[in-house]
């Protein structure tokens, strides 16, 4: 492409302080480092974990920074000691690493990496590159990394082990969501809760992770997926996805949770929460049947020792993973 070994120069998204809009700038981008892959950022998406940081409550934030998590592009040019991809292979940025080699990566057990343990929080543990310094500068200043993916900007530099090859007839636009949305949602119903067949499903949200989750209820064959969300124009989409029934809390007259176990005779026998409030992880426990109460929160991470997880709770608090 030219570029390679060069700085190139781009656009950005930048959140120079918290609480505030973001401020397209001119950044300039540096060549990729040794493992280090430079890519060029076809599509982004918005996920609300790239909110957070902005939010001032939160704590732990750091600015300047470039946030962004879930993208596709094109490799521009790959650092020394690169070996898995190449100029020209489309790809996926990953903020939880894989490095395929150690015994983590090769369980069938987990899919976390063991460099995640050096991390107390996957957003702050990866503002900056391995060697402890940043590949984006603008206006003279140093800008943070964002979970070592930073994709709000037409190029972006991350390691070689956050980064997963592409088929080459891929469409960008569309498997960006691969990068966080549809791999929480589905995986979520699919890897986690273990869906069964002709079993009854609840998810509350219906953003790109919800939206996922009626996906993954729909291919495990649940009989019935009920969906909840505040904005009824959502449902059109759920429906053509799978959903089976449809509700707007705003629109009844007794407690969400009163509703479903009405229609579900006693309650439902999974319950996604994709939203992040705690006030509907209480509502989704109390419409699962009793004998077998399983819910999954898949929308907030809970930080337990080194990793991001969503977790299973059962009616015994017997499971917590």
């Amino acid at each position: 492409m030219g570029t390679k070994g060069k700085i190139i120069k781009c656009k950005a998204a930048i959140a120079w302080e918290g609480n505030k809009p973001l401020s397209i700038e001119e950044v300039e981008v540096a060549p990729p480092k040794d493992h280090e892959v430079r890519i060029q950022i076809i599509a982004t998406a918005l996920c609300h974990s790239d909110a957070h940081i902005l939010h001032p409550q939160f704590e732990g934030g750091f600015f300047p920074v470039i946030l962004g998590h879930e993208a596709a592009g094109i490799v521009e040019s790959v650092g020394p000691g690169v070996t898995n991809f190449k100029p020209g292979d489309k790809v996926i940025p990953l903020y939880a690493p894989q490095c395929g080699k150690c015994k983590f990566c090769l369980s069938p057990c987990t899919n976390f990496c063991g460099k995640l343990k050096h991390f107390k929080n996957p957003m702050g543990d990866q503002k900056l590159m391995e060697d402890g310094t940043s590949r984006f500068t603008c206006k003279g200043k140093p800008i943070y990394h964002f979970m070592g993916t930073s994709t709000f900007s037409q190029y972006t530099v991350v390691s070689d082990v956050n980064l997963a090859k592409l088929d080459d007839d891929a469409n960008l636009e569309r498997v960006c969501l691969l990068g966080c949305a549809f791999s929480t949602g589905y995986g979520a119903v699919i890897n986690n809760a273990k869906v069964t067949p002709g079993s009854t499903c609840a998810i509350f949200g219906l953003g790109g992770v919800g939206l996922s989750a009626v996906m993954g209820c729909k291919a495990s064959g649940a009989s019935r997926i009920i969906v909840i969300d505040i904005n009824s124009e959502k449902f059109t989409k759920a429906k053509a996805l799978g959903a089976t029934d449809c509700l707007n809390p705003k629109d009844l007259d007794k407690p969400i949770q009163e509703v479903i176990i009405e229609m579900t005779n006693g309650g439902v026998d999974f319950a996604f929460e994709c939203v992040g409030g705690a006030k509907i992880m209480v509502g989704k426990v109390s419409l699962l049947f009793q004998s077998w109460l399983l819910t999954t929160r898949i929308r907030n991470w809970i930080w337990m020792h080194w990793c991001p997880i969503p977790y299973l709770l059962t009616k015994s608090m017997r499971h917590l993973t």
